[in-house]
């Protein structure tokens, strides 16, 4: 569902994603590993057309991101980091607007909201003006946003940031709930979440794949059986002297 070839990005003369390869299938969590700064979020831009592609290819459900991305954009749910939210606006009305900005009228513009403010465990503060919601409570309603279409495939950037241990846990048996059905790539610096949603792991470092297998293939690889050593051996440590 979602194929990323050789994909390259600069900026000036620092490479962010460095020919980058992976796919993510039909009913497959991905969990996009790395360190801050390691080209995460700028993949996911790409694969969601928010950027323009350097150099490669990306492909969304049969279609190329750089020919067709209106068509890409129909298939995809994009949870961005920091995703903009407008405080006046209660949580339906919001929701009701971002509908409407993706062509829905009428009963099933009616039905979209209804199915994700209760997907996303919204219902008691539906009503309410963003403003007044919690950090978690916000971060659930730009989720719910991503979801209003019904897409075949989701991206999310750090999804659970922010949230407390309980709201952790919502979002990712939800993501993998999402999972059995969908494609997913959601980028992470937290490890837990790896065991808590993830079906197959990509570590990045530096723009580049270090590390790619299922959770329990990547455990192996580590002499302790621990992905927090894995992670810490293949990837670049900001206190190393230069």
């Amino acid at each position: 569902m979602i194929e990323v070839t050789n994909l390259t990005k600069k900026f000036g003369s620092k490479y962010a994603v460095h020919d980058l390869s992976f796919t993510v299938e039909k009913g497959e969590v991905l969990g996009f590993l790395g360190p801050n700064g390691a080209g995460k979020s700028t993949t996911m831009r790409m694969i969601t057309g928010f950027i323009p592609v350097g150099r490669g290819s990306i492909r969304v459900c049969g279609l190329d991101v750089e020919k067709e991305p209106e068509r890409v954009k129909d298939k995809i749910g994009y949870l961005p980091e920091s995703a903009p939210l407008y405080p006046e606006m209660s949580v339906t009305s919001f929701l009701g607007f971002c509908a409407s900005a993706r062509g829905m009228r009428g009963k099933a513009r009616k039905e979209a909201i209804e199915r994700v403010i209760e997907t996303c465990f919204l219902q008691k503060v539906a009503h309410q003006t963003i403003d007044t919601l919690s950090k978690g409570f916000r971060h659930r309603t730009c989720l719910a946003q991503s979801l209003l279409h019904d897409p075949e495939v989701l991206v999310l950037d750090e999804p659970t940031d922010g949230l407390d241990p309980n709201q952790k846990h919502e979002v990712r048996n939800l993501i993998r709930d999402l999972g059995k059905e969908k494609s997913i790539l959601f980028s992470t610096h937290i490890l837990e979440e790896v065991d808590a949603a993830c079906s197959r792991v990509v570590i990045v470092d530096q723009g580049k794949i270090v590390e790619n297998g299922t959770p329990a293939e990547l455990r192996t690889k580590s002499e302790c059986q621990s992905l927090h050593e894995l992670f810490r051996k293949v990837t670049t440590k900001e206190t190393t002297a230069a």
